[in-house]
C-alpha cells in the first residue's frame, strides 16, 4: 500500500491552520491519553480521525472537541477509515481485532469521562471538570 506522509502532514496542517492551532493540540491530547492509558490504537489513526472530525466543524473549543471526537470514535466503533489524501488507502485503528476490542472499551470509558468534564465545565464547576480530566489522563499502567 502506498503512503504519502507529506500529503498527510499537509492535510493535518491545513485543517490546523483553519482552527488556529487547535487541531494539533487535540491530536496531542488524544496521543497523551493513548500512551497514559495503554490504549492499543494507532497514533496515525487518531491523528487522521481528529483531522477529519475537525474538518467538519466551524468553531473549535478544545474541551468540547475532545469530548466529541472521543464520542465519535465510540459511535464509529473504531472502524477503519479511508485516507483523506490517498485514494483507496485504508487506515486501520489497531493491529488486531483483540486490540480493537480493548481500545474500544478504553475509548468508551474515556468518552464518558470527557463528557463529565464538559458537563462540569458548562455548569461552571471547574474543580469537577479538572477531576474528570485527571481521571481521563491518569496513568493506568
Amino acid at each position: 500500500m502506498k503512503s504519502n506522509p507529506s500529503a498527510d502532514a499537509e492535510y493535518v496542517s491545513d485543517i490546523n491552520k483553519k482552527h488556529d492551532g487547535g487541531v494539533k493540540k487535540l491530536i496531542r491530547l488524544l496521543k497523551a491519553w493513548k500512551y497514559r492509558k495503554g490504549v492499543p490504537i494507532s497514533s496515525f489513526y487518531l491523528e487522521m480521525r481528529a483531522a477529519k472530525y475537525s474538518s467538519g466543524v466551524s468553531t473549535f473549543i478544545l474541551i468540547w472537541d475532545l469530548c466529541l471526537i472521543l464520542e465519535e470514535l465510540v459511535a464509529l466503533e473504531l472502524a477503519a477509515m479511508n485516507s483523506p489524501v490517498a485514494s483507496g488507502r485504508r487506515i486501520n485503528p489497531c493491529s488486531s481485532e483483540a486490540n480493537r476490542a480493548d481500545a474500544l472499551s478504553k475509548t468508551k470509558t474515556a468518552a464518558l469521562r470527557a463528557r463529565r468534564a464538559l458537563e462540569a465545565h458548562n455548569a461552571g464547576k471547574p474543580a469537577e471538570a479538572v477531576a474528570a480530566l485527571k481521571l481521563l489522563f491518569e496513568f493506568s499502567r
